[in-house]
């Protein structure tokens, strides 16, 4: 005999499926997309969200991400509203939150679409919509619950690049995409002020190299950092220096040589403003962080110097080739990107550092800035300026 739990599980899956797909043809007119993950995966939904504004015939979609990726959420498109978990709030009263959250998301989309797979994402989801949508880990004694609540879920796969794993729910709602990375917007206003203040600078065509990132254990060295901007300025080409007002972009600030061809913009610019920066340049040379992503989604040439990140996920995504790369490789070139990484059996590592706390790691101090700088030197020869 078949035991009565497993089918009345069963039933109900299949009565929630039904149910999903009558109401879907009805198209939703509200979208809930959850992203409790970092400024990249913010980013990388854009294809998603562009994907379900026009199959859908420009429904409201909202957001809920977490405070620290809002000024890039704020940036994406097609989006009315954008509801803000913070993890400062949670540390100071928890329940509080958890309950103002449920209480101005419950059951007031008719789509959920969760892209984060950790539990609280997911019950978002679930108090959301009736209709839900989410990653889930592949770790079954994590999971098991969310496979029998959600309307429908996928495993959120690690060994495929993230905006891939972010179309993901299109497939289940039989929306077609062409796995292009969504480009940020850009206001002509701050277009046209970037342009201002670069013309101030006498700045024309211009590469941008950005040394930061959000973590030290990504950035290259200061002394091959060095090496690589004395060769860049030998260029004749102008090289802008990009960065925030943050630590770590201030202390590579106050570490900057003082070379022909190279102006420093590190703590000048807004966000809004770097996305026209990086509209207005020619190529991106710098580190795996969110500036380089949001190179790849405006189609620039790319130089991108890797440490332990796992490519298979995180390399710059190519619309030309419409695809990244899975393998490392000292240097590699797909497309309209090279990437550089160490010639060692340890990359990578996918660790935060060769401790795995966020402290040094020793395979960036084996790229040569040499080798960096030939390929662009290369490039830059044959772009015909």
């Amino acid at each position: 005999m078949i035991p009565i739990y497993w089918a009345t599980t069963q039933l109900y899956y299949l009565y929630s499926l039904a149910l999903f797909y009558i109401k879907i043809l009805k198209n939703p007119k509200k979208i809930l997309i959850i992203i409790q993950r970092s400024n990249g995966d913010v980013l990388l939904s854009q294809a998603l969200i562009t994907a379900l504004y026009e199959y859908y015939q420009s429904p409201k979609i909202d957001l809920l991400v977490n405070d620290d990726t809002l000024p890039v959420a704020r940036l994406l498109s097609n989006i009315n509203f954008i509801h803000t978990f913070s993890y400062e709030k949670k540390s100071k009263n928890r329940w509080k939150q958890e309950k103002d959250m449920i209480a101005s998301v419950f059951r007031k989309y008719d789509l959920s679409i969760n892209l984060t797979a950790s539990d609280r994402s997911v019950l978002y989801a679930l108090f959301a919509s009736k209709n839900s949508i989410s990653a889930i880990e592949k770790d079954n004694s994590k999971s098991w619950w969310k496979k029998l609540l959600l309307t429908h879920h996928y495993l959120f796969d690690t060994t495929k690049h993230i905006l891939l794993n972010n179309l993901e729910p299109l497939n289940f709602l039989k929306i077609k995409h062409t796995n292009i990375l969504g480009k940020p917007k850009v206001s002509e206003v701050t277009i046209a002020r970037i342009k201002n203040k670069l013309d101030k600078k006498g700045i024309k065509d211009f590469v941008i190299f950005h040394p930061s990132a959000q973590y030290n254990y990504k950035i290259y060295p200061q002394h091959l950092r060095h090496q690589l901007l004395v060769h860049l300025s030998g260029l004749d080409i102008s090289v802008v220096i990009t960065g925030s007002n943050n630590q770590i972009d201030t202390a590579i600030k106050n570490q900057l040589p003082i070379l022909s061809n190279v102006f420093d913009l590190i703590g000048e610019t807004t966000l809004e403003e770097y996305f026209a920066l990086s509209e207005l340049s020619l190529a991106y040379i710098g580190m795996d962080t969110l500036n380089m992503h949001i190179a790849a989604a405006q189609n620039k040439r790319i130089f991108a110097i890797f440490g332990p990140t796992n490519l298979t996920m995180w390399s710059p995504w190519s619309n030309e080739l419409k695809k990244s790369v899975t393998k490392d490789a000292p240097i590699q070139t797909y497309g309209n990107i090279t990437l550089f990484q160490a010639n060692m059996s340890c990359v990578a590592c996918g660790n935060a550092g060769c401790d795995n706390q966020h402290g040094k790691s020793e395979c960036l101090e084996h790229i040569s800035s040499e080798v960096v700088s030939k390929e662009v030197k290369n490039w830059y020869q044959n772009v015909g300026l």
